[in-house]
Formats: structure tokens, sequence, C-alpha cells
């Protein structure tokens, strides 16, 4: 199988990992905003009082009018987000998230008092605290959390290149390659099989064709010579 091959299996399962991701993060923001929606809406079917301190029982949480209406709108975003798109839904999810946690962190501090706006019981910090880490881990599920996979569309954005493909490896990654097209093909399909190699993930003829390289010193030299080995299996 030639580098080309690898190049394009590289990128299927790229494909895949973003897919999962996308389906996971929408998922995760439209399930939960629709809980959010429910719980309002059962609110506001009892004319709850808006600025109660009180509150009313609603599913076993304690609520008010403006607690109802709060949960419109940040089940309104949530759902949104995860309708436009995945990484939108990851970005909410975040923030949202962290926004919940603050909010069980705070109202914990003003539970029986007049600052008690939301109308917050015990149980609605623990829920609070409860959906916020919910949202963090789901929304930064393969993004931001852990080692990220080599075939997560999100590592990308940690590689560092000054050409536009930033999957180019340290080595290759302050090359000019806007003079030849073919080139930069090159230095993709050898950063990928670099990659691999580093990897141990990497068929047996890629390892060998990269070792057949390890003499050559400069960068460009090896693009040239990668380019070379394969210039006669490349597609006409």
């Amino acid at each position: 199988m030639s580098s080309t091959d690898t190049f394009g299996e590289a990128r299927a399962a790229e494909e895949r990992t973003a897919r999962r991701l996308d389906l996971l993060h929408r998922t995760g923001s439209v399930v939960i905003g629709l809980g959010l929606w429910v719980f309002a809406v059962l609110g506001f079917v009892q004319r709850l009082d808006f600025f109660s301190t009180q509150g009313q029982p609603v599913l076993g949480l304690s609520s008010n009018g403006l607690l109802s209406a709060i949960s419109v709108v940040f089940g309104a975003i949530l759902i949104g987000a995860g309708i436009r798109g995945g990484r939108l839904s990851s970005t909410v999810q975040v923030v949202v998230g962290a926004l919940f946690l603050l909010s069980g962190i705070v109202n914990v501090l003003v539970l029986n008092s007049d600052l008690n706006l939301l109308a917050f019981r015990m149980p609605n910090v623990i829920f609070s605290l409860v959906v916020g880490g919910m949202l963090l881990t789901v929304g930064s599920w393969g993004r931001f959390t852990g080692r990220l996979r080599a075939d997560s569309p999100y590592s990308r954005e940690h590689s560092v290149g000054t050409f536009e493909d930033p999957q180019l490896s340290p080595e290759l990654s302050g090359i000019d390659l806007e003079g030849s097209a073919a080139e930069a093909a090159a230095a993709r399909e050898l950063a990928e099989a670099e990659r691999a190699v580093a990897e141990h993930r990497a068929r047996p003829e890629v390892v060998a064709e990269v070792r057949a390289l390890a003499g050559v010193r400069r960068p460009e030299d090896r693009i040239h010579a990668w380019q070379q080995r394969h210039a006669g299996t490349a597609p006409s």
C-alpha cells in the first residue's frame, strides 16, 4: 500500500471520528435543552409567582416564574446550538455548563434568604452542579479533555505550520510550499507517514520508506526524495 493510501485512510478515520463527535455534541446539547424546556413548561402551567423566593415543587425541584423563564432561554440556546452543528454545540455546552456550576455554588450561599431570587433549594443546587458537570463533560469530550486522538479533527487545531495544512509535522512546518502543489501533496504524505511510524500504526512498507530517508537531513531534500520515490505510483 502506498503512502497516498495511508494518507487517505487517516483522512477517512478522521472523518469518522468527526462524525461521532459531532453526533455526541449535538445530541447532548439537544437532550439537555429539551429537559430544561420540560421543566420550564411545567412551571408555567402552574402559574408560579415570578419573583417568589419560596418557590413551588416542579419535578422534585423548587421553581418560580423567573427560573422557568431562564430555563426556556438556556434550553433554546442549547437546542439551537445542537441544530446548528457539533462544534458550536460543544462550545455552548462548555460555557453553559460552567454557568450551571457557578449557579450551584452561588445559590447555595443564598439559600433561605431574600437574595434567593431563583427559589433554589438544596435539590436545585445538586441538580445545577450535576447538569453543569454533564454539560462540561459532553461538550469537552474529544475536544479539550485528555490527550487528543490522532484522528480527532480537533487535534489538528493544536498543530503548528506555515503551510495551511496543519497536519504537517514540526520538522516540515517551516517550509514554504506555495510554489508547487505536488510538493505540498508530497509534504502532507510524508508528514502523515512519519506520524504513523511514530505512533506505531504504519504498515511495514511505509516504515521502510520513512527509515530510508533517515540520512537526509534537510526537510526540503526529504520532501523531494519522497516525491521522487513515489513519482511512478502517482496517478496520471
